[in-house]
């Protein structure tokens, strides 16, 4: 249930765009975008949304304090073990949080528990079409109800995207294009209907001569009998003909318009989703794009989530430390390509053999905490 608020109510606020009502809001040919989930019918939306979404939560995270050779990696305080407290994890809870935005352009969540020093450690997120923001005119402060009841500022957990001057709430990439969206899903509906409800005949039966409705009737019953009985042939007389109406699949099911708007839905989320998801976006795909593809994935579309996750994270721990998500993480490459960029690291003492043997999974050894010899055998990239 969505809360709106009468104009009474709304005196005293900053204006801010109204939110139309759910039974109109955000419509194309009858599709209701007005519910969060509404809008993930479209597969290019959902494709797209779950990338980002599940990349930027399983991604590993990092804490650290000090900088340059002051730098130290701490263990994962408690907000970001499982930051809802409910036992699902921080995955769960990353992917929730992204999800929001991307869908709706704000995350909002109530607080919990807090630490002893009044950081959050406890944020329960609420669902985005639950919840209602503005600033109070007097004060400027922003005020909130959830499900209809108000909540205060200081149990209140507010993160946004998609900013514009003098509003509280950021834009929803769902509700601004909506058109997009809804012809996409009105177009799939119209291919389902349209086998399920039977939009055309199957086929015309004609004759020449002149007919009584009788004999027209007695024609059809008999043709109709032998397609649905025992298949036998159909005897009906002088100057009968059928012709079956074919309608080809890309028409019937708008195949074109459906490809149009995938790639269009695919685009609202950065350049590159629409090509690492195999839309059709009319550019050449060659082997160089095709070894860049998660590099332009990470630059271009998800490097932005991970930074704005990274910051919120950061203002939830004690001054001095910071978040840091691994994207090296997200760089996958061969084995040979991967076993030189080790030997690289090595011959230049960037890392020391233990470093880079966690880094593939084995075991620590005694003599791997110090720097390799400098009498080590070379690795040269040629080969």
């Amino acid at each position: 249930m969505s809360v709106f608020f009468s104009r009474r109510e709304q005196r005293g606020i900053f204006p801010e765009p109204p939110i139309p009502h759910p039974s109109s809001a955000w419509t194309f040919n009858k599709v209701n975008l007005a519910r969060t989930e509404a809008s993930l019918q479209k597969v290019a939306v959902w494709a797209a949304v779950d990338l980002i979404a599940s990349l930027g939560s399983v991604l590993p995270i990092d804490v650290y304090e000090g900088t340059g050779s002051a730098r130290r990696e701490l263990p994962l305080p408690k907000v970001l073990e499982d930051p809802s407290g409910e036992g699902y994890g921080t995955a769960d809870w990353i992917y929730q949080y992204l999800m929001s935005l991307l869908l709706r352009g704000n995350t909002n969540g109530r607080v919990a528990d807090r630490d002893r020093l009044g950081s959050p450690t406890q944020i329960v997120l609420f669902h985005p079409d639950e919840v209602q923001g503005w600033r109070d005119l007097k004060s400027g402060l922003p005020q909130w109800r959830v499900y209809g009841e108000t909540v205060p500022n200081e149990e209140m957990w507010h993160q946004r995207a998609y900013t514009v001057p003098g509003r509280l709430m950021g834009l929803s990439p769902v509700a601004h294009h909506a058109t997009t969206i809804g012809l996409g899903i009105a177009a799939a509906r119209f291919g389902q209907q349209w086998f399920e409800d039977g939009a055309h005949p199957s086929g015309m039966l004609t004759n020449e001569q002149a007919l009584k409705p009788e004999q027209a009737r007695t024609a059809k019953e008999r043709f109709m009998a032998a397609l649905r009985g025992t298949r036998e042939p159909v005897v009906l007389g002088q100057g009968w003909k059928f012709q079956a109406i074919q309608v080809a699949p890309e028409e019937s099911q708008f195949l074109e318009t459906q490809k149009y708007t995938a790639a269009e839905c695919a685009r609202i989320y950065g350049p590159g989703v629409p090509e690492i998801l195999g839309y059709e976006t009319g550019g050449s795909m060659t082997y160089a794009n095709v070894e860049q593809r998660s590099l332009d994935l990470l630059t271009y579309s998800l490097d932005r989530w991970l930074v704005r996750t990274e910051r919120m994270f950061t203002a939830l721990l004690p001054p001095g430390q910071f978040v840091k998500i691994n994207r090296a993480a997200l760089a996958r490459t061969d084995l040979l390509t991967r076993f030189k960029a080790h030997a690289l690291s090595l011959q230049n003492k960037w890392a020391v053999p233990n470093e880079v043997r966690e880094l593939e999974d084995q075991a620590p050894v005694p003599w791997g905490n110090d720097p390799i010899a400098e009498t080590a055998p070379k690795v040269r990239l040629s080969e």
